[in-house]
Parts: structure tokens; sequence; C-alpha cells
């Protein structure tokens, strides 16, 4: 446990910190998953106007440091080629 009183505002800042970060890894998954299930159900109008929520949402991700600018970067590609291939 904390002794120094700096030490337990860490604890507290950081507490704080995790449940922004989950909520961002949370809201992160929810918008990739549900690209990806238009694409698994061939909808592909629908997948590309969900996209613009799934690259904001990794964006922000990759802004506050939830994920890596790779893994964004990996990420948006994938979803992206997803549709184009579900276009074709």
């Amino acid at each position: 446990m904390a002794i120094t009183s700096s030490a337990k505002k860490a604890i507290r800042s950081s507490g704080r910190k995790r449940v922004f970060n989950a909520r961002r890894k949370a809201d992160l998954y929810k918008s990739t998953k549900a690209v990806r299930q238009a694409v698994t159900a061939k909808d592909a109008k629908k997948a590309e106007e969900l996209l613009s929520t799934a690259f904001k949402a990794i964006d922000k991700a990759k802004k506050r440091g939830v994920i890596k600018a790779n893994t964004a970067a990996r990420k948006k590609s994938r979803l992206a080629a997803a549709i184009k291939k579900a276009q074709a």
C-alpha cells in the first residue's frame, strides 16, 4: 500500500485514467466489431457508414495512448481492406 501522499495521489489518478482508457478501448472494440459484422453480412453500404465511427474511435485511442500508432494504422488499414474486399 502507498505510504507517501504523492504515491496515494498517483493511485487515485491512475484509477481515474484506467476508467477512461477502459471506456475508450471498449468503444474501439465495439465500433470495429460493428464494421466487421457488416462486412460478414455482405452489407458494404452499412460498413462504409460505420467506418468513420471506427476510424474516430481508433484515432482517439491512439491520441490518448491506449493503443500505439502502428496498431492504429494496422487496424484502420485492415478495416478498409475488408470493406474493399466485400464490395468486390
